[in-house]
């Protein structure tokens, strides 16, 4: 993409989409949630690029005066967080770049976070009313969806002969019956499972909730009381057994215990669109290239 004649770099949409991401991810979202909405994540990261480009070349034809405190006060942070001098100019260095170049940059950025607090000065606080309200309407948002964490066995069909697939069905069988005998789970998965988690975690499938495994499996281990071996079950990949190992029902906080959450979200919305409207109005006079 290019705004204005200007390419905007790849690294320049990963880190608005990590920003996003990093942004939902403290606001309660679930992992399932954030890949769900991950398409749409991208695209707004591409937009927010766009408008960064923009608010950059604004900031800079305005002059916003920034001080040289306020440039070496971040330098300063950002040593601290390297590890040292030394190690800030080996990062720097990897980078191709410099300590001079990195206060250049610092001295942009600050110029954008002030036109931003301007343009976003006059954003109104939202009401404990307007909070729980849009609380009500995203509850299972701000919640724990119901969760299992499991272990497994596959064994997945050499072929798709009736042979091959019927020597599958018995060894998956065999396995099950030395589990249920007093053979360690773990170790029949070390040795027998034709899934990567068998010979890397025992069959650990970790924590998972609804819809992120296949439908039969999730199922099958949704159903199961913890501490229970499954029938066999068949999927797409194969021929499992399942291990239950615990379970976390689905949870709804009280508007009380995340209030101040839900007005961070409100004000990070109500700050995004007056600044999405500023930028509208930067984009309607500049080129922007695909």
């Amino acid at each position: 993409m290019k705004v204005n004649g200007k390419t905007i770099p790849r690294e320049a949409v990963e880190h608005e989409l990590n920003r996003l991401v990093q942004f939902y991810a403290q606001h309660g979202m679930t992992e399932a949630q954030i890949r769900a909405q991950l398409p749409l994540l991208k695209k707004k990261a591409e937009e927010q690029a766009v408008g960064t480009a923009l608010l950059f070349a604004e900031a800079e034809i305005l002059d916003i005066p920034v001080s040289d405190d306020e440039v070496e006060a971040s330098l300063k942070r950002m040593t601290e967080e390297a590890g040292g001098p030394a190690k800030l100019r080996g990062i720097l260095e990897r980078q191709g770049q410099n300590v001079q170049q990195l206060r250049s940059e610092i001295r942009r950025g600050k110029r954008v976070d002030k036109l931003v607090e301007k343009v976003t000065a006059d954003t109104p606080e939202p009401t404990d009313a307007e909070a729980e309200a849009f609380f009500k309407a995203h509850r299972n948002e701000f919640g724990t969806a119901e969760q299992v964490r499991a272990q497994h066995i596959l064994v997945t069909p050499k072929s798709a002969s009736p042979e091959d697939d019927l020597a599958a069905i018995a060894k998956i069988r065999e396995i099950r019956e030395r589990i249920l005998a007093g053979s360690d789970f773990s170790t029949e998965a070390a040795a027998h499972s034709d899934c990567p988690s068998g010979k890397s975690a025992g069959g650990s499938l970790g924590w998972f909730s609804r819809g992120m495994m296949v439908k039969e499996f999730d199922e099958a281990a949704f159903k199961m009381k913890v501490g229970e071996l499954s029938d066999v079950v068949k999927t797409q990949f194969g021929y499992h057994v399942i291990y239950k190992n615990d379970a976390q029902p689905e949870s709804v906080p009280d508007f009380a215990d995340v209030r101040e959450r839900v007005k961070d979200i409100l004000r990070h919305q109500r700050r995004g669109e007056a600044l999405a409207a500023h930028v509208a109005d930067l984009r309607a006079k500049a080129v922007v290239e695909p």
